[in-house]
């Protein structure tokens, strides 16, 4: 398989699996946390001592997948978990963050078997990993108005393959891709609602009530992070937003995915 479409298997993954982590985040911690799939890894060593966790695939799937974070972030992250004061990084930081990460697979495996069949993740602390030629897809959390927290995920090639092939073998037995060119001309006029979304927020209730004219609200992206283009809550592309005769419109930039897939 060529390096494009493990890319794109690679971040299909991501995208299922970074508000599965989010949401566990979010009611172990106490404190509302998002995620977001970025397009360049951040690989800058001054955020310090890399931390690492092992995904083991079971089942439909087989394979591994690794997600790296460093110890001052899992010392920020664990000492919510636990309900502690912040502090230096400590090992039972990152088994309390291990624990929440197993509890977000389990709910990644309820979005992932309708597509795959029924799989597990072993999810276990690892040490001492070197990551040479593994494909790597950049997360970033964000924990209010504080700076984003850097989030790797590394695939092996097998998990990769299992992935690909899977995903392959349910498009030939769906048709999706391969739409019959006869039926596919007969809805060509039907009209579908899209949307975009510059980024979104989780905000309390009581930060909703005080909404009024004049509020401002921070989203989760840059101004340089892409536009998403969405199809019945599917990101279907992404590009940069311009104006035409006065309205918003998009520059497609990626396609993340064949867009027969989706329909």
């Amino acid at each position: 398989m060529d390096n494009l479409n493990n890319k794109k298997t690679a971040r299909v993954f991501a995208e299922a699996f970074s508000p599965a982590l989010a949401e566990a985040l979010t009611q172990a911690a106490g404190t509302p946390l998002l995620l977001k799939v970025l397009d360049s890894p951040d690989l800058d060593t001054r955020h310090g001592q890399p931390v690492h966790f092992r995904l083991s695939a079971d089942g439909a799937l087989h394979g591994e997948c690794f997600v790296q974070l460093y110890q001052p972030h899992v010392a920020e992250l664990g000492s919510k978990i636990l309900g502690q004061p912040a502090e230096s990084f400590r090992e039972e930081h990152a088994e309390a963050l291990a624990k929440v990460i197993s509890s977000a697979t389990a709910k990644l495996t309820a979005s992932l078997s309708a597509e795959y069949g029924e799989l597990t993740f072993k999810v276990e602390r690892v040490a001492n990993l070197a990551f040479g030629g593994m494909l790597v897809v950049p997360l970033a959390a964000s924990i209010g108005e504080q700076p984003d927290i850097p989030v790797l995920l590394y695939f092996d090639a097998q998990f990769l393959e299992a992935l690909s092939s899977q995903e392959a073998s349910n498009n030939v037995e769906s048709g999706m891709p391969s739409l019959d060119p006869i039926n596919l001309k007969m809805v060509m006029d039907v009209e579908l609602d899209v949307s975009l979304r510059f980024g979104q927020r989780q905000l309390p209730l009581r930060e909703v009530l005080e909404l009024a004219s004049g509020s401002v609200i921070e989203l989760d992206r840059k101004v340089e992070d892409p536009v998403e283009l969405l199809l019945e809550g599917k990101v279907i592309a992404r590009g940069e937003a311009v104006i035409v005769d006065g309205n918003y419109g998009l520059r497609v930039t990626e396609v993340p995915q064949p867009i027969a897939a989706h329909l």
